[in-house]
């Protein structure tokens, strides 16, 4: 391993020594394999819980490709988030049937009371509020989820109701 590349471990991440290890353990899995990069990003998404730009950085070394296709990937898919993320992921549908029979209305009902935009995380980083295009639950919309559990036929009653679990 290079001296640049240990500097990234103690200059941007705080106790990072064990995150990185399992990183480099996952790059060593995929390194020179073709179409490796979603999957070690998912692997480091997964372990980090995010992915800033230093890692970015430390991946795309690592890997021997371009910071810019490293990060245009992270950009481009709405999975990858450069930033901190909630403890929970809420994702309503707005596709044709969701949007339809009210994704709207929940969204805006989620904004209100979660007091967060779309895309945001909540002040206290509990949760973080997207949109998903579509979730393939069309016969039950209007849909939403938190994390992988899949809700069907929301109304805004039924997110408060399903919030209050969490």
């Amino acid at each position: 391993m290079s001296e640049k590349i240990l500097n990234v471990h103690c200059e941007y991440c705080q106790d990072s020594s064990n995150e990185f290890a399992e990183i480099d353990a996952i790059i060593d899995l995929y390194k020179g394999k073709d179409g490796c990069l979603i999957q070690v990003l998912h692997a480091a998404q997964g372990i980090y819980g995010y992915l800033p730009l230093p890692l970015q950085r430390y991946i795309a070394d690592a890997l021997g490709l371009p910071v810019s296709e490293v990060s245009g990937v992270v950009s481009f898919y709405s999975f990858f988030s450069p930033t901190p993320r909630g403890e929970h992921t809420i994702r309503v549908c707005l596709g044709t049937a969701c949007y339809v029979r009210g994704g709207k209305k929940i969204v805006e009902h989620l904004e209100k009371s979660l007091g967060v935009e779309l895309g945001g995380t909540t002040e206290d980083g509990k949760f973080t509020f997207e949109i998903a295009r579509c979730i393939g639950a069309c016969g039950l919309a209007p849909a939403m989820m938190i994390d992988d559990v899949v809700y069907k036929q929301v109304t805004p009653s039924k997110v408060n109701t399903i919030l209050s679990k969490i």
